[in-house]
């Protein structure tokens, strides 16, 4: 299959869906405890839960995108989360709403870090951080738009009903992904045919000689570390924003949207920042901004400065992610599908990691202290980033 804007467009609209599905609880957390009789830190298990099953499942999607091809995967994954989606609509209790939104972290863990991986196979460097940033566009739209519709769903259609508009974009995305690529599947089907039976020991092996890898060590360490401190957090921002301010969820769902437009235009000026500030500059910027908007989220005096620090961390999160993207997708060509999930699986594992720490924090009014830690957290790391990226030379 060759590179197309249609691919590229359905396989965004893929990872729109994920995104949405991932963050769509963010603003449910307060109605689920009311409902299942719980506390704000045991409904959001179910953050962890879907956290937790998208970084383990990386470990398979990588060996089972290089073997059966990453967009067959790509798609069998879309479809799963229709499934899935449609289940988690209908869980009676917390229990099993836990359940189900593992199962969708499991099967939404196949679609954005091997679309990154199918990007890395058929873009060259020189242009890849942009066309990444044309696929985070869509992801973070899908985050933008999974908040803003968790929120106006629990206040106006009940928590369900975004759960089944979930499983109804999942399900388009499937069919237009199979129609649009069933005219190569053949041909990659062959090919991957004469591709080596799957062996545990093999991939392994494989795993462990990449962590072998100094620089593949590097970028795995400090992805987990920014997914602990800037995605982690993100889950509780809505909390803070009703708990401490006294908005409603659907409002707090939209002033969250101002997270993603700060991603969004990330994205659209990607290029232009890139030639400006370099992959330092971002990473420093992105950091800076990081820390900036979450100490206005744990101080500010009125709900303005929240809302801006909303935006700027956004802006920043995007900035410095998407400069660590880039470098997952060239730290190991020659495994590139293993080495992006590994990637996208220390992400998430850091993810659950922070969501953990800031929910044993949310019960007890330390929310604005766990804000603070991590924007000092994510200042040192803006410029441990910046000092990695100085020591290797870009490839050409």
């Amino acid at each position: 299959m060759t590179t197309s804007p249609m691919m590229l467009r359905l396989m965004g609209l893929a990872a729109f869906s994920s995104m949405a599905s991932m963050r769509v609880c963010d603003p449910m957390l307060i109605a689920l405890s009311h409902e299942f009789q719980a506390t704000t830190g045991d409904a959001s298990a179910v953050i962890a839960a879907f956290a937790v099953a998208y970084g383990v499942l990386q470990l398979v999607y990588g060996p089972l995108g290089d073997r059966l091809g990453k967009v067959q995967v790509i798609m069998g994954a879309t479809a799963a989360c229709a499934l899935f989606s449609a289940v988690t609509a209908l869980a009676p209790s917390l229990a099993v709403l836990v359940v189900s939104r593992a199962a969708m972290g499991a099967a939404a863990a196949g679609i954005i870090p091997l679309s990154m991986a199918w990007i890395g196979d058929q873009v060259p460097y020189a242009q890849r951080q942009e066309t990444l940033a044309r696929l985070m566009g869509a992801t973070v739209t899908g985050m933008m738009a999974g908040q803003w519709f968790g929120g106006f769903a629990t206040e106006n259609l009940g928590w369900r009903a975004a759960f089944a508009v979930l499983a109804m974009l999942f399900l388009m995305a499937a069919v237009l992904l199979f129609r649009h690529a069933r005219a190569g599947l053949a041909a990659a089907s062959a090919v991957n045919a004469d591709a080596p039976a799957f062996s545990l020991a093999a991939y392994l092996a494989g795993v462990v000689q990449l962590l072998r890898m100094p620089r593949v060590r590097w970028v795995l360490i400090v992805v987990a570390i920014e997914g602990a401190l800037a995605f982690g957090t993100l889950a509780f921002v809505p909390a803070r924003l009703t708990g401490g301010f006294g908005l409603s969820a659907s409002t707090a769902g939209g002033v969250m949207v101002l997270y993603g437009v700060g991603g969004l235009l990330y994205s659209v000026f990607a290029r232009r920042w890139l030639a400006w500030l370099g992959e330092t500059g971002l990473a420093l910027a992105g950091s800076a901004l990081i820390a900036s908007g979450l100490l206005l989220l744990a101080w500010a005096p009125v709900v303005a400065w929240a809302v801006l620090g909303c935006f700027l961390a956004g802006l920043g999160f995007y900035m410095l992610h998407n400069t660590l993207q880039t470098q997952a997708t060239q730290m190991a060509p020659q495994a590139r599908g293993t080495a992006v999930t590994l990637f996208a699986c220390l992400l998430f594992l850091g993810q659950s990691t922070g969501v953990v720490v800031a929910a044993a924090s949310v019960d007890r009014g330390w929310l604005a202290a766990v804000f603070t830690g991590a924007a000092l957290g994510v200042l040192a790391l803006g410029a441990l980033v910046a000092r990695g990226l100085q020591a290797h030379h870009r490839p050409v």
